[in-house]
C-alpha cells in the first residue's frame, strides 16, 4: 500500500457547504479517481499534495506521514517529494521549456538561469522529445509539447509518487492516445506510483489498475463502472479487464536517469506526432 489517506474537510462556497470525507488505501501502483464533476477528486489530490489542509485525518505516502491532524504533522508541498501536474499544466510563461523543467531542482525559489544545464533536465527533455524546443517559451510551443513539459518538470525530481489532474483533457483524441503510451512507458520503467483524475474511460483502460469512484465528496463502494457495457470492475479493486487494451506504438527512445546513488534505464514507447492544444473542484 503506497497511499493511506483519510481526510475530512468542510468547505463553504457560494453559500453552500461541501464536505470532503475520503478514506482510501491504494494497493495498486496506478490508481484512477473517477467520477462526476464536483465529486471532490481535485480536492483529494490537493490534500495529498499539501495544497489543501484537511480538518481531520492523515496522509501517508510510501510509509511516510505527510499529514496527521492528531500529531500536528503537516509537511509543506516542497518537502513531500510528489510530482503534480495541474489541468492547465501551470507552466511559468516567462521561463523557457528548459527552465520550467529545471525549476523543481532549484533548492530556493529562484528561476533557473538562461543557458543553465542539468543532466537530469536534458535527459527528460530528450525522453519526452521536447529537447528541440527547450529554449522556447510555453506560448511558442504546441499543446502536446506543453503537456510533455509539465510531465518532465514533475518527474525530474524523481518523486515518490505522481499526481495528475486530468492531464490529457485539453488535447485532441489522437494526441491523448500517444501521450498515454509515453506516460505508461515511463511509469513502467521507473516504478513511480500514479494517482490520476479522469473522466475519460480510455484513461481508466490504460491506468486503472485500481479505480476509485467518488461522488459528493466520498468514495462510493460496491458499484461497478457503467461507462462500458462489458465492465466488471468493482470500485477500489484492480481493473485489468475493464476495457480492451490500447494498440502499441512504434517509436522508442532510450534515456538514462541518474543521480548520486542510482542509474535508471528508461525506454519510452511513443508515436510521432504533436498537436495544439484550474479551478478548484468541489
Amino acid at each position: 500500500m503506497w497511499l493511506d489517506l483519510q481526510v475530512q474537510r468542510r468547505l463553504q462556497a457560494a453559500g453552500q457547504a461541501f464536505v470532503l470525507d475520503v478514506s482510501l488505501q491504494c494497493t495498486q501502483r496506478q490508481v484512477v479517481l473517477f467520477g462526476p464533476s464536483g465529486a471532490g477528486k481535485s480536492l483529494t489530490l490537493k490534500a495529498v499534495a499539501g495544497l489543501l489542509r484537511p480538518g481531520q485525518g492523515h496522509v501517508r505516502v510510501q510509509g511516510q506521514t505527510l499529514f496527521d491532524a492528531a500529531t500536528g504533522v503537516d509537511l509543506p508541498p516542497q518537502r513531500r517529494r510528489l510530482g503534480y501536474v495541474f489541468q492547465d499544466y501551470a507552466l511559468f510563461p516567462h521561463l523557457s521549456v528548459r527552465q520550467n523543467v529545471a525549476f523543481g531542482l532549484e533548492k530556493r525559489w529562484l528561476n533557473p538561469r538562461v543557458g543553465q544545464r542539468f543532466d537530469a533536465v536534458e535527459q527528460w527533455l530528450h525522453a519526452f522529445r521536447i529537447d528541440t524546443v527547450g529554449d522556447l517559451l510555453p506560448s511558442q510551443i504546441s499543446g502536446g509539447q506543453r503537456q510533455r513539459t509539465a510531465l518532465a518538470r514533475a518527474l525530474v525530481t524523481q518523486p515518490q509518487a505522481l499526481l495528475l489532474d486530468e492531464p490529457f483533457s485539453a488535447l485532441d483524441h489522437d494526441l491523448r492516445q500517444h501521450l498515454r503510451q509515453e506516460l505508461e512507458a515511463v511509469l513502467e520503467k521507473t516504478g513511480i506510483p500514479l494517482l490520476l483524475i479522469s473522466h475519460d474511460p480510455q484513461d481508466v483502460a490504460m491506468f486503472g489498475q485500481q479505480v476509485v469512484h467518488m461522488e459528493s465528496g466520498r468514495v462510493v463502494h460496491g458499484k461497478e463502472l457503467s461507462t462500458h457495457p462489458d465492465s466488471s470492475v468493482q470500485i477500489v479493486q484492480p481493473a485489468a479487464q475493464a476495457y480492451p487494451p490500447l494498440p502499441p506504438r512504434n517509436l522508442s527512445v532510450e534515456v538514462s536517469i541518474s543521480n548520486a546513488s542510482t542509474c535508471l534505464p528508461l525506454s519510452v514507447n511513443a508515436h510521432a506526432g504533436c498537436g495544439e492544444g484550474c479551478g478548484d473542484e468541489q
